[in-house]
């Protein structure tokens, strides 16, 4: 089956919407609590527009149909969706600083299935051609393998502490990349 990746338009955030609901939910079982996952899917997940009108995020679709999303970003932003940021989202120094990747996201019924290795893989050339070296995210519980087969280290794991109140944790991952 064909699988393309696409810069994501604004036509497509319902969809990515909808599809980051689904993967937010049904992927953190076994990794976060219904309560945790609910509260993280809510609160924080979400599609960033920044990156949709810098044309840094993406739609994987497999015939047609989407069963991924994600990016990377060239701004300080670290994570979450447009209702979580705060203030100017000040473009990174490609020279000094790491690229973010964002927002990923696999339909469940797609998971397991490379789709989020190759959009990594995807950022990853894509933040090179930039003018970054290093790449950084912070993954939530389910990413963290993911992000440690395509070799990401851990850099640290904290808390964000969500209206319930609930806590989630959340680690921070790094990477050194190359031009293609």
């Amino acid at each position: 089956m064909t699988v393309t990746v696409r810069a994501a338009a604004p036509a497509d955030i319902p969809a990515m919407e909808a599809l980051i609901k689904r993967s937010g939910i049904e992927l953190s079982a076994g990794f976060y609590t219904e309560e945790q996952a609910q509260a993280v899917t809510r609160h924080v997940f979400g599609v960033d527009t920044q990156l949709v009108a810098d044309q840094t995020y993406f739609a994987v679709e497999r015939q047609g149909r989407l069963v991924a999303c994600g990016g990377w970003s060239k701004r300080s932003t670290l994570f979450g969706a447009d209702h979580t940021k705060q203030g100017v989202d000040a473009l990174l120094d490609p020279a000094t600083e790491a690229a973010r990747i964002r927002a990923f996201f696999v339909d469940p019924s797609a998971a397991r299935q490379g789709l989020g290795r190759l959009l990594l893989e995807h950022c990853a050339d894509a933040a090179a051609d930039a003018g970054f070296s290093t790449l950084e995210l912070a993954a939530t519980m389910p990413g963290v393998p993911l992000y440690r087969a395509c070799g990401f280290s851990e850099i640290d794991t904290f808390e964000l502490e969500l209206p319930g109140p609930v806590r989630v944790p959340l680690t921070r991952m790094r990477k050194a990349i190359t031009a293609r």
